[in-house]
């Protein structure tokens, strides 16, 4: 499906032009849109070439892929990494938990030097 037209929509376009041109002027149109189309694959295959030239063969077109920059695929990614092992017994700290104050009127706010 190139541009939502499918072979019955392609078919349908053919033969009208086909009734609308005429037996006369349809195998001149016929060659002139040959015509492009060799001349649209011939600029491609410069175009190709051209950019193998310059950019080497050495390429990671992976990291050229501008889908790599899409939001939803880098949160997916994001929220489907491993996550982190768990802290083994050696690496917790023996310092017991503090208990989070309760904030009184006319007291000094509570400092937390970890949170800032």
């Amino acid at each position: 499906m190139i541009f939502g037209l499918t072979i019955e929509k392609l078919v349908v376009i053919g033969v009208i032009a086909a009734l609308i041109l005429g037996p006369d002027r349809l195998p001149r149109y016929a060659a002139m849109l040959a015509q492009a189309v060799k001349r649209g694959r011939a600029m491609l295959g410069t175009a190709k070439e051209r950019m193998q030239d310059e950019l080497g063969d050495d390429v990671d077109w992976r990291s050229l892929d501008p889908r790599q920059y899409d939001p939803r695929r880098i949160i997916r990614e994001a929220l489907l990494e491993d996550t982190p092992p768990l802290a083994t017994a050696a690496s917790v700290s023996t310092e017991p938990a503090r208990t989070p104050q309760a904030y009184r009127p006319g007291a000094p706010v509570p400092f937390d030097s970890e949170a800032t």
